[in-house]
């Protein structure tokens, strides 16, 4: 799908946060996980533009599922700083 030239804006911007939870969703349901979080970024740097008074027109299931539930599975939204792998030892023989 061919992305709009024009920033979106107004209810514009408010219907296609919308509809990219909805498609997130979709593919969280059908385990398609890679999708699932392509399109959910997508929603959330969209949806991280829009003003409160916008924020509160997402219907409330979406802005739950965006914020709390996908972040459940899909980890927090800024990437966290790789972890120092353990080295395993292997005893001495004697």
């Amino acid at each position: 799908m061919k992305e709009p030239d024009l920033p979106l804006s107004g209810d514009a911007l408010i219907k296609e946060v919308c509809r990219r939870i909805r498609v997130a969703r979709s593919y969280w349901d059908a385990h398609n996980n890679v999708p699932c979080r392509r399109e959910r970024d997508r929603a959330l740097a969209l949806y991280n533009t829009l003003t409160k008074d916008q924020k509160t027109q997402i219907p409330q299931v979406l802005r739950v599922w965006l914020r709390y539930r996908s972040e459940k599975y899909f980890g927090p939204t800024a990437p966290r700083p790789a972890a120092p792998k353990k080295s395993r030892a292997k005893p001495a023989q004697s």
